[in-house]
């Protein structure tokens, strides 16, 4: 692990131009691959747990499962409706409707109870899921229906139409994300260096890299199917992780270039920070990588799409830093040193003093490595009180930690589903008029029976009785009569069940409650050797939520072992190795609570945009902890390298925590805005579940950075002191000033006057 950054910084710098080449050879040829492949998308089956999944499994053996629908909605413009007027709307769209070659059926129009609205439901052809992709033509009818009857409404809405809305919605918030986050990366790039060109390196690695896993995605899609989010994730993460990895190597060569004062070439330069830098973002790579595969533990489509974006573009990002950064790095530093040269003889033709000066931006060299080591104002600040008074700065950070993370003690969780979605989406409107004129549309429970063709009347039997018990219950819409489906060969069976409340309310998951717990039993549970399940609206939601409860200890206790492991491997240190998993704890618990504090009320709802859901998005707490344990590696990793460096070379324990934090304190707060301004521009999506991961990973980060890495860290290290590194001192073996056999020895050269 130390020689292999060495060797690929050596060769690529002895090859820069061939290293160059090749690296943008392979981004084109991962994403020309993934463009010839296509994408292969998740199916309805990908998405089925629990018994709500069994119970569509059954619907579909029958040829029962849902079909993608979509609803015409016709109302008056003004006044009441006119009967007339809308029958001949209705029946002008269901002609229309009937002849796309996408649509499977049209129903006769339904009218609302109450008069005001008419309803014509278009059932298409194709699985559930593909309803997005060909819902186009249907809204290019209904709009053309609308303009030919402008003293009616007339629109549409379903689960395609909303779907196709949320893709749309999504990517442009996401196109908004990346204009909010690339201006402001490259401003703290160019603050951190005093440089364009080298601002805009770790901003070109870090999109190449995308670019790259981008097309690998599109590969692994055809072994783990693409749900959708694979994307999103590898566009958070790739910019977040390609700039701090770029980031950690750029500083660390320009600190060695500052120490040589132009004694060294740029070749021995990168070698010397491939040795400590790189080997850092390996270690850390690996740490997320294998952080991250936990997520597959839930067997959960969309969980496995998110693991395999982030595994795709940190594996990248690790490579490009690398491969070619080192060569980079060469072809700056020639050009550099090429000027200072010229600069040089300018000076000698003048008659000018010359004086010694390093090829690299004014800025970086003038004060020289030590001024350069220090930390900055900000970071010295809130380093400062640990120094001085460690004890009581752990006590106190710890406690105000604690505090933020109290609040996760009462989350609650919720899957996101379509009543979620922003109602900016055209098709959410209609959907909250649609149910307010068609109450029975709201909300769907399906019972599916899997029994024996001789059985059909017994299950049918079974089935209207159920329906009949339904009607006699609050919490069932009491006027929509129960549809009854059965197969061609009568081995399932479908009852439709309306509720007339949103699947997210206390209300709608309590009629899934009274169904499965008290009308089953009594009726179609009671059929020996029947088979009997319920999904719909609300057992798909809840069912879902359950999977990921049941799954949560596995892949935590996965992924607490494994972040144990990885930094016990590391820094060969047990008691390092548990401090690192309860900082990580710590930061994700206290970002955790600040979230529950946050999205479970309403008090933020006009300052962030958002409605609350009164509960957090189910997904977004597993998420968090895993990929948070992951980037936190990056943070822990540069750091106690650092410190163990300093040991190495002859410190006491203090002296090595405090060198070590000082000289990376620079570097970790500017990764950190670099990550807090990716996560954070989440933060102005219009998805509450996208807000909610934004803003969870901004704060996580933000606390990891500041309070627990320049606070938490150091205050304990110095209350420990030796105890804490006593395997690691143990294991020092060469004197300070000694190099490795892999050291560029060879590339050292006498000292020059360059300009």
């Amino acid at each position: 692990m130390n020689r292999l950054p060495v060797r690929i910084a050596r060769w690529s710098a002895r090859h820069a131009g061939r290293a160059i080449a090749c690296w943008f050879a392979f981004v084109i040829l991962c994403l020309g691959t993934g463009i010839a492949v296509g994408t292969h998308q998740a199916a309805s089956e990908d998405f089925r747990v629990g018994e709500a999944g069994r119970a569509e499994a059954i619907a579909a053996e029958g040829g029962l499962e849902r079909r993608p629908t979509e609803q015409i909605l016709i109302r008056s413009r003004s006044g009441p409706l006119d009967p007339a007027a809308a029958g001949v709307a209705a029946q002008d769209v269901s002609e229309r409707m009937r002849r796309l070659p996408g649509v499977d059926r049209v129903a006769a129009p339904l009218r609302s109870r109450d008069g005001t609205a008419l309803m014509v439901a278009v059932v298409m052809k194709g699985p559930e899921l593909d309803g997005k992709k060909n819902v186009v033509p249907l809204l290019e009818q209904t709009a053309q229906v609308a303009a030919a009857h402008p003293g009616l409404i007339v629109e549409e809405t379903g689960s395609p139409a909303i779907s196709k809305g949320v893709n749309d919605q999504r990517g442009k918030d996401l196109a908004l994300s990346e204009r909010l986050t690339l201006p402001i990366t490259l401003v703290t790039l160019l603050l951190v260096f005093g440089s364009v060109v080298m601002a805009g390196v770790p901003l070109l690695l870090a999109l190449s890299s995308i670019a790259a896993a981008l097309g690998l995605s599109m590969v692994a899609s055809h072994v783990l199917p693409d749900p959708g989010v694979g994307t999103n994730m590898i566009l958070l993460i790739g910019l977040a992780v390609g700039v701090d990895y770029t980031l950690f190597y750029l500083e660390r060569e320009r600190e060695e270039r500052a120490r040589a004062q132009g004694r060294l070439s740029s070749e021995a330069l990168v070698e010397l920070a491939a040795a400590t830098a790189g080997r850092a973002i390996v270690v850390s790579g690996l740490a997320v990588i294998v952080s991250t595969a936990s997520l597959y533990l839930a067997t959960d489509v969309i969980f496995s799409s998110l693991a395999t974006g982030t595994i795709l573009v940190v594996a990248v990002a690790v490579a490009s830093s690398l491969t070619v950064l080192p060569a980079l790095l060469v072809k700056i530093g020639h050009r550099t040193e090429r000027r200072a040269a010229r600069a040089a003889e300018r000076r000698a033709l003048r008659g000018e003093q010359p004086r010694v000066s390093l090829p690299w931006p004014r800025r970086a060299g003038r004060r020289g490595h030590e001024a350069r080591a220090k930390t900055g104002r900000l970071s010295g600040a809130v380093l400062s009180p640990a120094r001085k008074r460690p004890l009581l700065t752990l006590s106190v950070s710890v406690l105000v930690m604690l505090g933020l993370a109290a609040p996760a003690f009462g989350l609650k969780l919720v899957d996101p589903g379509r009543d979620t979605f922003s109602r900016d989406i055209p098709a959410m409107q209609v959907y909250d008029r649609l149910n307010a004129a068609f109450p029975e549309l709201t909300t769907q429970h399906r019972v599916s029976v899997r029994s024996t063709p001789e059985r059909a009347g017994e299950v049918r039997e079974a089935l209207t009785e159920l329906g009949r018990r339904t009607q006699n219950d609050p919490l069932f819409h009491k006027t929509a009569e129960p549809k009854i489906l059965a197969s061609a060969d009568g081995r399932i069976s479908v009852l439709e069940l309306a509720v007339p409340f949103p699947a997210t309310s206390q209300e709608g998951v309590a009629s899934l409650t009274r169904l499965r717990h008290e009308h089953l039993p009594a009726t179609t549970g009671a059929l020996v050797g029947a088979e009997t399940a319920v999904s719909g609206d609300v057992a798909r939601g809840r069912d879902y939520v359950d999977h990921e409860n049941g799954k949560l200890p596995l892949v935590l206790g996965f992924l607490l072992l494994t972040t144990f492991l990885m930094t016990l491997w590391a820094f060969r240190s047990v008691v390092i190795a548990l401090i690192g998993v309860l900082l990580n704890l710590l930061s994700a618990g206290a970002a955790l609570g600040a979230l529950v504090v946050t999205f479970q009320g309403t008090w933020a709802e006009g300052l962030l945009g958002f409605d609350s859901l009164g509960a957090i998005a189910s997904r977004v707490p597993l998420f968090l902890f895993v990929i948070l344990f992951g980037l936190s590696m990056d943070y822990q990793v540069f750091v106690v390298s650092r410190i163990k460096e300093a040991m190495d070379n002859g410190m006491t324990a203090r002296e090595a925590v405090l060198d070590g934090i000082s000289r990376s304190a620079k570097v970790v707060t500017s990764a950190a805005i670099v990550m807090v301004t990716v996560f954070g521009a989440f933060v102005a999506l219009h998805l509450t579940e996208m807000k909610q991961m934004g803003f969870c990973l901004a704060l996580a980060v933000l606390l990891d950075a500041v309070v627990v890495r320049l606070m938490v860290l150091p205050s304990l290290l110095l209350l420990l002191g030796d105890r804490a590194w006593r395997p690691l001192r143990r294991a020092r073996r060469r004197p300070p000033a000694a190099r490795g056999a892999g050291s560029p020895v060879s590339a050292v050269r006498p000292p020059q006057n360059v300009g």
